[in-house]
């Protein structure tokens, strides 16, 4: 993850010329798949009425939104940095670049700032399946929102990557920068300092 920081170029993950083309693509290529996504499971909920009330079923998806920032916050600190937790460990420094240190490196890399469809559609099924053992039905209003969720942080995401930063994002701008610039350590909140408030991972008040 402690790798010098480009700010142009385009960094690789594998030498196959086959899967390497899979680990990148244009961020409104992605996003346009995972919203396809969320419109599909939403219909399939609406056919199975899993729900009696909209507002019920509003609460649901609403609450998956919320529960997509507190699973960014645990993501980025403890699964996309297991390295620093596994030093010692190849495996761990391979996850961790695969999945984070090349962002790290080339954090203006465009093509990176979203997950791209393949590994995010493979992720996205498994998480659907752990949703659908613990939710039940209650599954196709949950999981739109969590994906709904990730793509309002990714649209966070990739406006503080690409200036000019919109001025309502200011905030998220400079405490995202801090972490990729000066307190790795810290502040893994993107969507919201929520969490990083809650577990004390707020970079200093005055850096």
């Amino acid at each position: 993850m402690h790798k010098e920081i480009k700010e142009e170029g385009q960094g690789h993950i594998f030498e196959n010329s086959f899967l390497e083309p899979l680990t990148k693509s244009p961020p409104y290529i992605s996003a346009l798949i995972y919203s396809l996504a969320v419109f599909i499971l939403l219909v399939i909920g609406w056919q199975m009425q899993v729900v009696d009330s909209f507002w019920v079923g509003a609460l649901i998806y609403i609450g998956a939104i919320f529960f997509w920032t507190f699973f960014e916050y645990f993501a980025h600190r403890y699964l996309f940095h297991i390295d620093e937790y596994f030093p010692n460990s190849k495996i761990a420094s391979k996850l961790a670049y695969t999945f984070h240190g090349i962002h790290h490196e080339y954090p203006r890399d465009k093509d990176r700032i979203i997950m791209p469809p393949v590994p995010g559609l493979m992720i996205i099924s498994i998480l659907y399946g752990v949703f659908l053992f613990l939710l039940g039905d209650y599954a196709y209003l949950f999981m739109p929102g969590f994906v709904t969720g990730y793509l309002l942080y990714t649209r966070i995401h990739y406006l503080t990557h690409t200036p000019p930063v919109p001025s309502y994002l200011k905030s998220q701008y400079r405490h995202h920068s801090l972490h990729h610039y000066k307190y790795p350590e810290k502040a893994f909140g993107i969507s919201t300092t929520l969490w990083d408030r809650i577990f004390g991972t707020m970079p200093p008040a005055d850096a």
